[in-house]
């Protein structure tokens, strides 16, 4: 862990916000004691036991915020298939089929989602006779070369009281962006990707492919907190690998309660279909690394399965958490004292004075308050940093939520004022100006120029003049690759020749 600095504004402003919260902690804890136990909630990058054996039903992050672009909209973004090797082939990544992917949407704060916007998907195989992916270049999403294709719809459902009151089907046969296999499979994968924006009616847009993964961190905290003694912090551990993901652009009074009652609480889900034909819950993801560090082992498939509104049996993972008690074991950083009523305020309520909505029933959702005007130059620590319109009001691709949990949890709001982080600010890949905002994912040719080829060389005009050596005194290894190549060639030209002979010689007449 590293520290860093920021500015005081910034902590009085946050200090002002939560004083309301804090104030009111002890009345939050019992609120939520009194919550119904039930089936559970949230998930990251292989955050429990059951789903990290099936990434393609797996919630990586969630976010949600108001578009930059377009303030009068709000955009919810929802990744899964954590840690896409971009070379992963020949069988590349791809929603599941037999899946719900849902975003829920509670408008009132009472724990129960009064809209669902639904995503499933559709496979399509061209030709089954290959192993390929991409049978040629492709161009276009209609691409004949493109041999594997999805497609999705969405559906929209409004609830009341858990009950589905109206559907609608927004969307029908919407094209997926590919997997991005190469440069010389798809060397414009931008053109893909522009083609997998979808226009829905009243200026929403809607996105489904292949990104990089936005999420950036060094994930060695689990090795023991970086190593026990920080020799090692400041690598991104997702750097490189990408996601599957499902990017909605609404107008936000298409999901607000009213003008009055702008926060909204969101959280998705997946229901993968069983045996007997129905589906069932396996995913959840509402604020970041709730599922990751704060339920131990024992909760985690039950919380990955419920919904918001039986989040009172996880009280005692909020209130009495375990990391900080493994942060005082091995830095001898003293743990803040318990209850962490605070804690309960930014997962379970809102920020009182921010994105708490009136008579909120607390569960753990990402909320936000869709009044706030997106900020011109968005500080990556949010309303920790004075910015009230980052993490935890909603989340932004750009807010670098390792450093706020870290300094939450070692007690930034209640008094223990710290600068923890893990030394990774951002991303690797920058981010779009517009919809749907994602940095395009690493392609499967993202290596360097093999040695003994100059760039933009053609390949196969090299190999069929058998490559020189990139250096004097004896071959290279592309000369080496290269005759083998050409060696073999000769071999499957000789080998043919002989079937031939063989089978003119076996209908000879004798």
């Amino acid at each position: 862990m590293t520290t860093d600095s920021r500015s005081g504004a910034g902590r009085r402003g946050i200090a002002t916000l939560i004083a309301g919260a804090l104030a009111a902690g002890g009345l939050a804890a019992a609120g939520v004691a009194t919550l119904e136990p039930g089936a559970a909630s949230a998930s990251s990058h292989r955050e429990a036991p059951l789903i990290s054996g099936q990434p393609q039903y797996d919630n990586t992050d969630l976010y949600a915020f108001v578009s930059p672009d377009k303030p009068d909209t709000t955009t919810l973004i929802a990744n899964f298939i954590p840690f896409e090797d971009p070379a992963g082939g020949p069988n590349f990544f791809q929603f599941a089929d037999d899946a719900q992917y849902d975003l829920h949407i509670d408008n009132n704060g009472d724990a129960q989602d009064d809209l669902l916007l639904r995503y499933t998907f559709r496979t399509q195989t061209k030709n089954k006779k290959t192993f390929l992916y991409n049978t040629g270049v492709v161009s276009n999403l209609a691409d004949p070369d493109l041999n594997i294709t999805q497609t999705y719809d969405i559906e929209l459902v409004k609830l009341k009281h858990g009950k589905a009151v109206y559907r609608s089907k927004l969307a029908d046969d919407v094209p997926v962006a590919p997997s991005n296999v190469g440069k010389a499979s798809m060397p414009d994968y931008n053109k893909l990707r522009d083609q997998a924006i979808y226009k829905l009616p009243n200026g929403a847009q809607s996105f489904a492919g292949q990104a990089d993964d936005p999420f950036f961190a060094d994930l060695r905290v689990f090795d023991l907190l970086y190593g026990g003694n920080l020799s090692e912090v400041g690598r991104d551990t997702l750097k490189g690998y990408n996601v599957n993901s499902i990017a909605l652009q609404v107008p936000t009074d298409m999901i607000t309660e009213s003008s009055k009652q702008p926060v909204v609480g969101i959280w998705s889900t997946v229901q993968r279909r069983n045996a007997q034909g129905y589906y069932e819950q396996v995913s959840r993801l509402g604020n970041p690394l709730v599922n990751e560090v704060v339920n131990p082992l024992k909760d985690k498939d039950r919380f990955n399965a419920s919904s918001p509104a039986y989040d009172g049996q996880f009280l005692k993972n909020v209130t009495n958490p375990e990391l900080p008690k493994l942060i005082e074991s091995i830095y001898k950083i003293k743990a803040p004292s318990e209850p962490r009523n605070d804690l309960v305020d930014v997962f379970l309520k809102g920020v009182k004075g921010l994105n708490q909505p009136p008579y909120v029933k607390p569960a753990e959702e990402l909320r936000l308050n869709t009044s706030i005007k997106p900020a011109a130059s968005p500080k990556r620590l949010g309303v920790l940093d004075g910015d009230n319109a980052g993490f935890p009001n909603g989340r932004r691709l750009t807010d670098d939520v390792i450093d706020e949990a870290l300094q939450v949890v070692e007690g930034e709001l209640v008094g223990s004022k710290n600068d923890l982080g893990d030394a990774v600010d951002a991303n690797d890949k920058g981010f779009g100006k517009y919809f749907p905002y994602l940095a395009n994912p690493t392609a499967g040719s993202r290596g360097a120029t093999a040695k003994g080829v100059s760039s933009g060389s053609d390949v196969k005009n090299q190999l069929g003049d058998a490559l020189q050596p990139a250096g004097a005194g004896g071959m290279s290894n592309t000369s080496l690759i290269a005759a083998s190549a050409g060696g073999g060639a000769a071999g499957i030209a000789l080998i043919g020749a002989g079937l031939m002979w063989w089978r003119r010689m076996r209908s000879r007449v004798y």
